[in-house]
């Protein structure tokens, strides 16, 4: 959406938290937790396999997360873990071009596509029960032989998807510019979580074809992956698949986890941030520990209101 120029040009945000503890986050009762049941085992060479059978519908997810983000960014390159989940969908050895989509829409696949967040990437889609294979298979390919086709020209193509990605869902967007402003204002300098999920256009247009490659082998090997399959299927029969697709795949160099302790600021932040809005809203966000091992998100109260 375009802001026209006679909206009022100011938006307020105010940032208000208190010292997170590590650790000291209250933890549900055991029987307010829903019942999933699951399996969970390794492969040989690091991944990580989830199962979870539901028999409900003949449908059946594959998810593959993969543990890296824009927290593991390298300097001077935000929005480059973003910028790597576009090119997953740019074709592998065995699977050229289009063709992963193609596949997918032909096989009656919903809810393909992938999502970025601060600590990792993930792709996804629901396929009929009988074409679990296939989702398994081309996971594995772009797991394993991504890097046999990538090249500058679509590198150079999904730059421009991306930057028009950034001005689509935050330039132009009433308030777009808020969730990026906050992480810099909780989050100081140095933290993994100062940073950007879509980056700046000086940055996404930066990326080297070294840099993808580089990226790639270090962060999206079998050993740096979870993968959930969940719905309608045989636990054996899904094994085999498993085994069957992920398992030759070699193992790559262990990856070091970055400190996102959470940052301990115990007086009030304000911060203003100028855009073309109808109407001023207020921001109150505050950084909670919402897992075990002090990862850090922030959380958000906001009103809006005229002026």
């Amino acid at each position: 959406m375009r802001l026209m120029s006679r909206f009022n040009p100011v938006l307020a945000m105010l940032a208000l938290m208190g010292p997170a503890a590590c650790g000291r986050s209250a933890q549900p009762a055991a029987a307010d937790l829903p019942a999933i049941p699951f399996e969970k085992y390794t492969l040989s060479n690091g991944l990580e396999v989830i199962l979870s059978e539901d028999h409900r519908l003949p449908l059946v997810a594959v998810d593959v997360w993969y543990h890296a983000g824009p927290a593991n960014q390298p300097p001077g390159r935000t929005g480059f873990a973003h910028l790597f989940e576009h090119m997953m969908f740019q074709g592998s050895k065995h699977v050229p071009g289009d063709s992963h989509f193609r596949l997918l829409d032909a096989a009656g696949a919903t809810t393909v596509n992938g999502t970025t967040n601060l600590d990792r990437t993930n792709y996804f889609q629901t396929l009929p029960s009988n074409q679990l294979e296939l989702g398994l298979w081309l996971e594995s390919d772009r797991m394993g032989y991504l890097l046999d086709t990538i090249d500058q020209r679509a590198l150079s193509n999904q730059q421009d998807v991306v930057r028009n990605e950034r001005r689509e869902v935050i330039e132009n967007r009433p308030y777009g510019l808020v969730n990026e402003a906050v992480s810099r204002l909780l989050f100081p300098e140095g933290h993994p979580y100062h940073t950007s999920v879509m980056g700046s256009h000086a940055d996404i247009q930066a990326a080297r074809l070294e840099d993808v490659k580089a990226f790639f082998k270090q962060f999206y090997r079998p050993n740096n992956a979870s993968l959930a399959i969940a719905g309608d299927f045989d636990p054996a029969a899904a094994k085999a698949l498993v085994e069957k697709y992920f398992g030759p795949l070699s193992r790559g160099p262990d990856v070091p986890r970055p400190s996102v302790d959470p940052p301990r600021i115990t007086t009030e932040r304000r911060a203003v941030v100028p855009d073309r809005i109808q109407l001023p809203r207020v921001y109150m966000p505050w950084v909670a520990v919402i897992r075990a091992g002090c990862t850090a998100a922030w959380s958000t109260t906001n009103r809006s209101r005229r002026m």
